[in-house]
């Protein structure tokens, strides 16, 4: 492929400005938890099929969330008064990214969650740096979302729901105490016209650089989230 950066060993990437039209920055490498940092740090995330190489992806526009910026509908806030659903933190990461990696989704076929990819994110959150929102009913996982954060930018990864609204109750929650722990951006990374309902947005990648630095620049929140927020509805 012209103009596409083959990672070897050397841990490297080149500047996102020269990502392909698609947003494709570099192809191979591992995922390795030095390479994970300095991807994300970059503006850059993996996403790929199975049997592929690793694909470097950071797309030009780049779609956001500002937890300010969160729209909550009249009908979530009549499900997060009646408070059906119980939120949790880092709970349980590993239930989490099965879920995510299994649930069957309208319109796709299999899953771009690798076990490789899975295993790779595991040792992410125990190392302090991924973290999962857990959304329980009835003492039972019902959705759920994962993600990265470093400084004051949390990556959104992926997310599930085996009930209605389990999900969506699990992001809001997740938005409002990001908000209230001075996060500035939330990394949607793609499209979805279901986060552009919560608020999402597009912005070009420049800005993202930007504001992805900006934030980066501020104290990370490592360890365990369940022992370090309080749960705010």
């Amino acid at each position: 492929m012209a103009g596409i950066h083959f990672l070897g060993k050397a841990l490297y990437f080149p500047p996102v400005e020269e990502a392909s039209e698609e947003g494709i920055v570099a192809i191979g490498g591992d995922l390795s938890h030095e390479r994970l940092l300095l991807a994300y740090r970059s503006g850059i995330f993996p996403w790929y099929n199975p049997g592929e190489p690793i694909i470097w992806w950071s797309p030009d526009p780049r779609f956001v969330l500002y937890p300010a910026k969160l729209k909550v509908s009249k009908s979530s806030r009549q499900i997060l008064k009646k408070r059906i659903f119980e939120v949790t933190y880092d709970k349980d990461f590993v239930s989490v990214i099965t879920h995510c990696q299994q649930v069957p989704r309208k319109g796709q076929h299999g899953t771009w969650i690798t076990e490789e990819m899975k295993q790779a994110y595991i040792h992410m959150h125990r190392l302090g740096y991924a973290h999962s929102v857990e959304v329980w009913q009835a003492g039972q996982l019902v959705g759920g979302l994962y993600g990265l954060s470093m400084g004051r930018v949390f990556f959104g990864e992926s997310m599930f729901s085996l009930v209605s609204n389990a999900s969506k109750v699990g992001f809001i929650t997740l938005c409002r105490t990001l908000e209230a722990e001075g996060f500035h951006l939330i990394d949607c990374q793609v499209y979805t016209q279901y986060l552009e309902s919560l608020g999402a947005e597009l912005i070009p990648r420049r800005q993202f650089i930007e504001e992805l630095q900006t934030a980066l620049a501020m104290p990370s929140i490592t360890g365990n989230w369940g022992e370090l927020f309080q749960k705010i509805s």
